[in-house]
């Protein structure tokens, strides 16, 4: 594609970025085969290749109007179109890159600002979520239906976290925000898994939310901020002998694995940040190359409908590894038709644009329950929440029913 970039942004890295990724498409179309988006509303502008143009747009003549915030807003950043594109476009950083520029030219409505500034303030830090969602939780059953549906299920029985300092291996968890409030079974049942093979697993106290949240919200430096507090949290342990971060959350693995890029300018973390991303791994790629012979779920095959999140299968590009260990302990997995797609979570989008979530939840909800299901199994903290507010099976992280499956001690 051809370009012609404002002289000042071509000047700053991010436009020589931008303006990189924009030659490289070349408009074929292909992307839009996979964009849930374009699927649900049919316009060329709420598709990859649409909105690619709107972005060109916007960084040649430096304006953009309500008309291209609104098509940038609607994308969820689930980047099958990556995974599509026979020309290997970065789309999802040229949509930062495009949305970064929009913040700065298109006012928001002070609903719209209100809105974003209380899920920054209050979403990554657990201390101040808690009790919004211990009392959403209480009234959850007297709530309207659409609250109803974005407040998680409580989880009891969890129990606490055990002593992990007494394994002649180690690695690390990251606790999360809303994961270690909203799904706490997932971090647990991932500690018992792990200890089961000699493997101790540890949270960094210091560490906190990844940084993905505010990264897709057009705050960089607030993203940045995030993940030199993290670097610093983990780099001790890594440092102490620590094999590995080990992400039970995808949409959080994707972020850190992008640390290396995040914090790429910065010279006292750029090569800390870069080790960090390199030794990062998703649950499922950790667990593919340990010892689990033996392992198997008790009674009858389970049936068990497999939702892989958009940021494991086209931002992480990790596909047949957690198919392969339920496969492995026995579960009999039914077929999910259009399992490429989004399920419409995908971090805040639920509720940024709540219509368009519950349209994509709903067909994707559809698609895994087709073939009577007894669980949903998931590996996003975000997937899960969103599918488990209205579904009528039990939607879980697949590490859960590992757990269940795993040798007594």
């Amino acid at each position: 594609m051809q370009t012609r970039l404002d002289a000042k942004l071509l000047a700053t890295d991010a436009g020589q970025e931008a303006d990189r990724i924009l030659r490289s498409c070349v408009q074929c179309g292909f992307c839009t085969a996979t964009c849930p988006t374009y699927q649900l509303l049919g316009d060329e502008r709420d598709g990859p290749r649409g909105r690619i143009w709107l972005i060109k747009e916007m960084l040649e003549r430096d304006e953009a109007g309500p008309s291209t915030q609104l098509h940038l807003d609607r994308c969820l950043t689930c980047r099958a179109c990556e995974t599509t594109c026979p020309s290997g476009v970065r789309y999802g950083r040229l949509l930062e890159i495009g949305r970064e520029r929009l913040e700065e030219k298109v006012p928001r409505s002070w609903r719209e600002r209100l809105l974003r500034r209380l899920l920054l303030a209050v979403v990554p830090r657990p201390a101040l979520m808690r009790p919004f969602l211990r009392l959403g939780q209480g009234l959850r059953p007297v709530l309207p239906e659409r609250l109803r549906e974005v407040v998680p299920l409580l989880q009891t029985g969890v129990g606490r976290a055990t002593d992990q300092s007494g394994y002649p291996r180690q690695v690390i968890l990251l606790a999360g925000c809303i994961q270690g409030l909203a799904t706490p079974a997932t971090n647990r049942a991932t500690q018992r898994v792990l200890n089961r093979l000699g493997i101790g697993a540890v949270e960094a106290t210091a560490a906190g939310c990844c940084g993905a949240l505010p990264q897709h919200m057009a705050q960089p430096e607030l993203a940045r901020a995030m993940a030199r507090r993290n670097v610093d949290a983990w780099w001790p342990l890594l440092e102490g002998g620590a094999e590995a971060l080990v992400m039970t959350a995808s949409g959080c693995g994707v972020q850190v694995r992008d640390y290396g890029v995040v914090l790429a300018d910065d010279p006292e973390y750029a090569e800390r940040a870069a080790t960090i991303a390199a030794r990062t791994l998703d649950l499922s790629e950790f667990l593919d190359v340990q010892n689990l012979s033996g392992w198997k779920l008790a009674g009858s095959p389970r049936r068990v409908a497999w939702h892989p999140p958009c940021t494991l299968q086209h931002g992480q590009r990790v596909t047949g590894v957690v198919e392969r260990l339920l496969d492995g302990i026995g579960c009999v997995r039914v077929p999910v038709a259009s399992s490429h797609l989004c399920c419409g979570a995908a971090g805040s989008y639920a509720l940024l644009q709540p219509e368009i979530s519950r349209q994509l939840r709903d067909a994707k909800l559809t698609a895994l329950t087709q073939h009577a299901p007894e669980v949903v199994v998931t590996a996003n903290v975000g997937c899960q929440m969103h599918l488990a507010g209205v579904a009528e099976v039990t939607v879980t992280h697949w590490v859960e029913l590992l757990a269940e499956a795993a040798p007594p001690a």
